[in-house]
């Protein structure tokens, strides 16, 4: 499967480098966003408010890349309490796909375990 992922401060991209090789990964670029990828794939977004994820969406929506997406995973700072990975969950309802994993930062070596099992699951 392959991993669609929006770094805003790099953490995000920290984690994606985490993964290794196991995974195929496309970062999203705020100033183009308009990338058609006929595949499945999992998004990992991090919080932020809407102006500042609005290219994501905007990503979602070119061509047919809404009907590949099959999960997303949310990042924040738990700090946020109720807050934390609103971005991931309110994109998680507008485009109906399940919310498989949440990690704070850049992840943990556990993260990085849980989330190659999320997605190996959700492939299956």
């Amino acid at each position: 499967m392959k991993i669609v992922y929006f770094s805003v401060t790099g953490q995000t991209r920290r984690f994606i480098k985490k993964l290794g090789a196991e995974f195929s990964a496309y970062e999203i670029d705020p100033v183009d966003p308009f990338f058609e990828l006929n595949e499945p794939f999992v998004l990992i977004i991090p919080t932020y408010e809407d102006e500042i994820t609005y290219p994501v969406i905007e990503f979602l929506k070119f061509k047919n890349n809404a009907a590949f997406f099959k999960g997303i995973v949310g990042t924040g700072n738990r700090n946020f309490a109720e807050l934390f990975i609103f971005t991931a969950k309110n994109i998680s309802k507008e485009f109906n796909v399940p919310l498989i994993y949440s990690f704070e930062f850049n992840g943990t070596p556990k993260d990085v375990q849980n989330f190659k099992e999320a997605v190996n699951k959700l492939e299956s």
